[in-house]
């Protein structure tokens, strides 16, 4: 039930729209369609993906990065800082590039079902996966690069730029 949800919340960046699509989700399991047992989650994982879809319409050509959510919201699904870190990456990527990479790199659907569920060509999934993939690479690489800096000399101005950079653990 977990990783359904943290699914949903990936997809829709919010606490109340993930609990909405992981509930509607999960309601469609129960009186939809008798599913095999041995499908059940990859069926309730679709669901959840599809409901998503219909909440957000990602499309490549808007998608606005919404608000930040607070730390604590983020860091209640990361075991780790690291995962929290993560977290908060993919929640600072673009509706669509978001949705891509959760589709494609977390959950490996391919780009044709990927264009399918998303009504896009398989080149604009390839396309938003690098945008997405390289957003992701920048901000781990400038968490890294500030971990390395807080281990230096100078401690109080990198505990600085540390403080701005990432969630607190």
């Amino acid at each position: 039930m977990n990783a359904l949800y943290l699914l949903s919340f990936l997809l829709t960046a919010g606490v109340a729209k993930a609990e909405e699509c992981f509930v509607s989700g999960l309601e469609y399991c129960v009186e939809g369609t008798y599913v095999f047992r041995d499908w059940a989650r990859s069926w309730a994982r679709r669901t959840i993906i599809q409901n998503a879809i219909r909440m957000l319409a990602p499309r490549k050509s808007q998608s606005p990065v919404e608000d930040a959510l607070s730390d604590h919201v983020i860091s209640s699904f990361g075991r780790t800082c690291e995962t929290g870190f993560a977290i908060g990456s993919i929640l600072g990527l673009k509706d669509f590039e978001r949705f891509v990479f959760v589709m494609s790199v977390l959950e490996k659907y391919p780009d044709h079902d990927c264009s399918i569920l998303l009504g896009c060509a398989r080149q604009d999934i390839a396309e938003a996966r690098i945008r997405a993939l390289l957003h992701l690479a920048e901000s781990s690489g400038e968490h890294h690069l500030i971990k390395a800096a807080f281990d230096s000399k100078d401690h109080e101005e990198t505990a600085a730029l540390e403080t701005h950079m990432e969630p607190q653990c």
